[in-house]
């Protein structure tokens, strides 16, 4: 069904979906036992007074007679270019969220609307992550989307930005689920980040515009997130993140779900350290992720490699003894400066100075306490 005519003007169809989407005491459960019993949004509007069907009477005044103010933000939305409505009688609609438990009934889109339906990857994880585990998850991204998967987020800060970023960083597509209207952004601060997905990928929203966001949204949008696509990355969690929720709704939807593992001594690994003993996929590279779901990805099934590369984009530099006994010093667990400088045998001086060209060509990084760790970029050492 198309979601507007050719000049953008909303069709009777799509004022009958909206109506059934702002009527009071109708949930998307609800909306779907109506539809699987009557079967069109049509036939629900002309039998609203059947006792049968046990509408409260404000439902069914309501469907009745709408007013027409409140579907009319909807409609002028839907007249702007670029925006789409898929509702489940789509053929647009992706195939992988009609089968979950509660789909919902309608989604808004700002992009491709066929994107959605696209294969997908979701990756999701603290909004507070380590300065490694946001690279970690920029890294993923940008592999697995060069490699043709759809990289699926919440625009959420942390973990989720970083995804978008890299996956568009790769040339790849992302979609941000959203747990507002979109004709707001949340958080303000990823405004230009989600103009940038709507112009290279797709926003999405089961919400209509003019929804604020509100804390019951964000958990109800994670299934969305799991539900468009064949697997879940936890990057780094906490163990009451809230990320930890999309990766159970993954498993109860029967997705994958996978983790990457982290440092004991790091608290934003535990939740996916967690997910692992309960039987979540412990990846180390993208190309984990690619192997294990195999014929789901059809001929997605070979990464490019990723290139050697400074942070300033040149090969990678030589680095002479002392930077190799500093580097050698360092762990993937943060270590203070006084540490470094006892463990090298080195010169205050020198390890500070080593630490913050190691820093800017991205083979340490820094964490709270001005302290130190490895980011798994390996050195290139002199030959002898």
């Amino acid at each position: 069904m198309d979601d507007v005519t050719d000049d953008h003007r909303p069709t009777q169809a799509t004022e009958e979906w909206l109506r059934l989407l702002h009527a009071p005491g109708l949930g998307s459960r609800a909306i779907g036992r109506l539809l699987q019993t009557l079967g069109t949004p049509s036939a629900i509007l002309q039998r609203a007074d059947d006792p049968g069907l046990n509408l409260r009477p404000e439902t069914r005044a309501w469907l009745r007679d709408p007013d027409p103010a409140a579907i009319a933000p909807d409609l002028a939305w839907l007249e702007q270019p670029d925006h789409h409505l898929l509702t489940l009688d789509d053929p647009r609609y992706p195939e992988l969220l009609r089968r979950i438990d509660d789909p919902p009934p309608l989604l808004f889109v700002h992009g491709d609307p066929d994107l959605p339906a696209s294969i997908q990857i979701a990756m999701v994880g603290s909004r507070n992550p380590t300065p490694s585990g946001r690279r970690t998850a920029h890294d993923f991204a940008r592999h697995l989307a060069a490699a043709g998967v759809t990289i699926t987020s919440g625009l959420a800060f942390g973990i989720d930005a970083a995804c978008h970023q890299g996956a568009l960083d790769g040339g790849g597509r992302t979609i941000a689920v959203t747990g507002t209207g979109l004709d707001r952004v949340y958080p303000a601060r990823h405004r230009a980040l989600a103009h940038r997905i709507a112009a290279e990928g797709a926003l999405v929203s089961e919400y209509p515009p003019g929804t604020p966001p509100a804390r019951g949204n964000f958990p109800r949008r994670n299934r969305i997130i799991s539900g468009l696509t064949l697997g879940t990355l936890v990057v780094e969690a906490a163990v009451q993140s809230g990320s930890l929720i999309t990766a159970r709704l993954a498993a109860e939807q029967g997705r994958e779900v996978f983790a990457i593992p982290g440092s004991i001594h790091n608290p934003l690994a535990r939740g996916c350290h967690g997910l692992i003993r309960q039987g979540a996929k412990l990846v180390e590279t993208a190309a984990d992720i690619v192997e294990e779901l195999g014929p789901l990805l059809g001929h997605l099934e070979q990464l490019p490699e990723a290139p050697a590369e400074s942070a300033a984009g040149g090969v990678q530099p030589e680095w002479d003894s002392e930077y190799q006994r500093l580097f050698g010093a360092l762990g993937y667990d943060p270590l203070p400066v006084d540490e470094l400088i006892v463990r090298s045998g080195l010169t205050a001086e020198s390890v500070s100075s080593m630490l913050l060209l190691l820093e800017l060509e991205g083979y340490v990084t820094t964490s709270a306490g001005n302290r130190y760790s490895l980011t798994g970029k390996q050195l290139q050492v002199v030959s002898e």
